[in-house]
Parts: structure tokens; sequence; C-alpha cells
């Protein structure tokens, strides 16, 4: 927040004292980010040291009064028409501790999002209340303070709508790391189980029945008195399918 352009913006309509300044700063803001006349007397002085305010006297009660010069008339246009720079955002507490929270040991995040959604969720609602009572006062009298004030409580209930949205997205995103960790998890331990060096007791009974069936087509067939050996070997193919392949290949040649 630019203190020293919104004094700035308060004294191009007329010289101001430091109190009165600070009152019609919080009036205009709704005491959103209120001020100490200390900092307004202080900023005074760093404007007047810029060449922005001049002394212009007292008024009836013999409060110091401040102006606002040609060079700070042209540094309020300039700050108008320049918009504010989001390369440099300011730091943000709430995603500073969640961007801890994640590396931290032992912290539950999820309880941390939660807290947040419940504070800004009550938030929101206070700001709608005070929202309501803006539009009230507007249609009572149509202040520019008022005005003001409805601008600013807008921007606060968007901002915190934008948060609420924010963390509800931080939650399903932690959710679903969660789950692809645990999957992962999961697929190994399924590979280590596959390269597991016990043997299925089942596995080795099959490997067994297979070695005694290629034993057996290896054998030489009893030729018959009445089949030749290759005829003997059809046979037996027909009788047993799956030794098909076995079979087939231990065939005796003809002689």
């Amino acid at each position: 927040m630019s203190i020293r352009h919104g004094l700035l913006a308060l004294l191009e309509r007329g010289p101001r004292y430091g109190f009165q300044l600070r009152t019609e700063f919080e009036s205009r803001t709704g005491s959103t980010w209120p001020l100490n006349v200390g900092q307004v007397y202080t900023t005074l002085g760093r404007l007047e040291r810029d060449g922005f305010v001049v002394p212009a006297g007292e008024d009836d009660s013999g409060h110091a009064l401040y102006a606002i010069t040609d060079k700070g008339r042209s540094e309020l246009r300039e700050w108008f028409s320049t918009p504010v720079d989001r390369a440099n955002p300011p730091r943000n507490e709430l995603a500073i501790k969640l961007a801890m929270a994640v590396g931290s040991t032992g912290m539950d995040i999820r309880a941390v999002i939660q807290t947040q959604r419940h504070h800004t969720l009550q938030a929101l609602q206070d700001y709608t209340r005070l929202k309501a009572q803006a539009l009230v006062a507007l249609e009572q009298d149509q202040n520019r303070d008022d005005v003001a004030w409805l601008l600013v409580i807008e921007q606060l209930i968007f901002q915190a709508e934008a948060e609420a949205r924010w963390l509800d997205h931080a939650e399903t995103r932690l959710v679903r790391l969660a789950d692809a960790v645990a999957a992962d998890k999961g697929g190994a331990d399924l590979k280590g189980s596959r390269q597991d060096p016990q043997r299925d007791p089942n596995q080795d009974a099959n490997q067994d029945a297979n070695q005694d069936a290629n034993q057996d087509a290896n054998q030489d067939p009893k030729p018959d008195s009445k089949e030749s050996p290759a005829q003997g070997s059809k046979q037996d193919a027909g009788q047993d399918r799956g030794l098909l392949g076995a079979l087939a290949r231990s065939r005796p040649r003809r002689r």
C-alpha cells in the first residue's frame, strides 16, 4: 500500500493537516489499512523533502497544513497511470506457510488448509455484511467516501473468494499426490513379489509334468510289424494332441 501516494491524492483536494489526512484516509478505505498519526507526519516529511508537498500555514485551530505542489501532482498522475507491478509480488504469508508445511516432517497439511479455510470463509461472511451496510449508506447519501469504501470491500470479497478456491485446489492436489505415491509404492511391492525366490508348488508340478512328457516323447517308439515308425508316430500324435509338438520334433527318420 503506497501511503505517500494516498496522501498526495487527499492533498489534491486542498490543504490538510496530519490528523485530518489520517481520518480521511481511513474513511476512504474503511479503516482496512489503519494509520497512526506519527506515520502520517513521517510520510509528510519525506514528501516535503522530495518536493511533492510544502507547508501551507495553519488553520484557525493552529494545525499545520500541507499543500501539494505541481511536482506532487505529476507524481500522482504517474502513479494513477502506472499499473501495479506484479513481477515482484509481495510476500504472501499463507502461500509461504503451505510451502513450508509440504517439506515439514509430521505436519498435517490438510489440517493447516482446513483451519485457514474456516478463517477465510468467516472473513468472507464479515465482508459480505459490511458490503450490505455500505450499499445502504450509498443509497442514503451518494458520498464519494462510501463509493470508495464499497470498492475496497468488494476487492476484499473477491480476494477471499479466490483464496478459498485456491485452498480447495491445494487440498485436491495434495490428495492426488498422496494417491499417486501410494500407487507407485503398491506397484513396487507387486514387482518385488514377482521376483520372490520362493517357488510356487503348482509351478514346480507343472514343470515336472512337462519334463516327463518330453522324456516320453524322446524315447524310440517300438515298431509294429504292420506299421512303419513314421505311421506309429502319427497315430500317437492323434491320440495325444497335448504332446503334438514334442512328438513332431522327436519323430524317427526313415532308414
